[in-house]
């Protein structure tokens, strides 16, 4: 069989095998970088992936609002001159115009996954003596359960909703005092109240959300709002979450409504995010840089320690390509043997990650999904690294004359 491979790879395999104690220094270096690479990677993903999920899970990642009303300029006759004044708008509450028309275009619009429409509004939940100002959300919950995730999020009870039901937050139930099965008062300001049974307590991780929103039926929140048969927004949840900013513009472009992208309502997420991702690909960079430069040195070391052969193969009809794809093959096969061994460091690096990092109840910090694909790179990229880095010591030794490497 050997007969029948190429004369590059049983020279290249020949020269490292002599070299044994220089090809396993820089195969173990190759190794640490590439674990290293592939740790940071996939950290990073497991990171922003919890991110994600934690700002997702309590909202929406484009709600579509009414137009703000204008002030309006207004002509008043002061005697023989007209005074223009600015009228402010009246406080009420404005809701999606033609909501229903609206829902139907956007299911169809290309990207959509689920609509769920919701009227909303500030209501005193009055427990005894004791009240608190707090966002009442009416929903559809076969729809808003798509994306918030309440059903999973229960601490006790059930996130089954009917006209007479409502859910609370933890911290707003412990601060309350309020316990599944009560009963509720709910009053706006306007002198509208509604008495409503507690279905469950959840807790989404926000203290914010847990404190500040109580969750009823849309019609319940309607009716009690005083927006018979309207919302006050619709939330949109997208197929790919990192193209709402577009979608959010296109709907305003088109369509008499407001539309907000949960991207641009967390830039200081992103902002975080993108300075997240610029050290480290800073430091994969470095990293990458310290393997190609070991593997570089390596390789021309063993030129000089090998001048004599080059010259002898170089005398036996071998061409200046030949040598020169001889140190290339040396350098694709240090950097796939250090990415491979690399892969399997970073895989013991992640699994004793996930046991260590854990919070005070046990559970993992977050879940870090080990992907295929990122140990493929890995490897594609020390390989092509190792060729990379192999070019200067391989046309080195193609510019070896015979003559003087023979004589050493």
């Amino acid at each position: 069989m050997r007969e029948h491979l190429p004369f590059e790879l049983i020279a290249a395999v020949r020269f490292l095998r002599e070299g044994l104690v220089q090809t396993l220094l820089i195969v173990v270096g190759v190794a640490v970088g590439v674990g290293v690479i592939v740790f940071m990677s996939a950290l990073l993903a497991g990171v922003q992936a919890n991110f994600l999920n934690r700002v997702l899970s309590t909202q929406a990642q484009v709600v579509v609002l009414p137009q703000k009303d204008a002030s309006r300029p207004v002509r008043t006759k002061d005697g023989v001159r007209f005074v223009r004044l600015v009228q402010s708008r009246p406080q009420r509450h404005i809701t999606v115009d033609q909501w229903r028309k609206l829902a139907a275009l956007l299911r169809a619009t290309p990207g959509v996954d689920v609509i769920s429409p919701m009227a909303s509004g500030s209501v005193f939940v009055i427990r005894g003596a004791a009240s608190r100002t707090v966002t009442f959300q009416g929903v559809e919950p076969d729809q808003y359960f798509r994306f918030v995730t309440m059903p999973d999020q229960m601490v006790v009870g059930t996130a089954h909703l009917t006209s007479r039901d409502m859910l609370i937050g933890k911290d707003l139930s412990e601060d309350l005092g309020i316990r599944v099965a009560d009963k509720v008062l709910l009053r706006t300001a306007e002198g509208m109240a509604e008495t409503l049974n507690v279905a469950g307590i959840f807790d989404l991780g926000n203290k914010g959300f847990n404190e500040r929103i109580v969750i009823g039926t849309l019609n319940t929140a309607q009716g009690l709002l005083g927006l018979v048969g309207e919302v006050s927004s619709i939330d949109l949840t997208l197929k790919d979450p990192y193209v709402a900013n577009g979608i959010a513009d296109e709907l305003a472009a088109v369509r008499p409504v407001q539309a907000d992208s949960w991207i641009r309502t967390n830039s200081q997420f992103f902002t975080a995010i993108r300075s997240q991702n610029v050290s480290s690909a800073t430091i994969r960079a470095s990293v990458a840089l310290s393997v190609a430069l070991g593997i570089a040195s390596v390789l021309v070391v063993s030129v000089v320690q090998r001048s004599r052969e080059i010259g002898i193969l170089r005398a036996m009809g071998a061409s200046r390509g030949q040598i020169m794809r001889v140190f290339l093959v040396q350098g694709g096969l240090l950097g796939l043997a250090g990415s491979f061994f690399g892969s399997a460091l970073a895989r013991l690096f992640l699994s004793v990650w996930q046991i260590l990092a854990r919070n005070p109840d046990g559970t993992p910090f977050f879940s870090i999904d080990i992907q295929t694909s990122l140990f493929a790179m890995a490897s594609l990229l020390a390989t092509v690294c190792g060729v990379l880095a192999a070019m200067v010591p391989a046309l080195r030794a193609a510019r070896l004359d015979p003559v003087v490497a023979i004589r050493g």
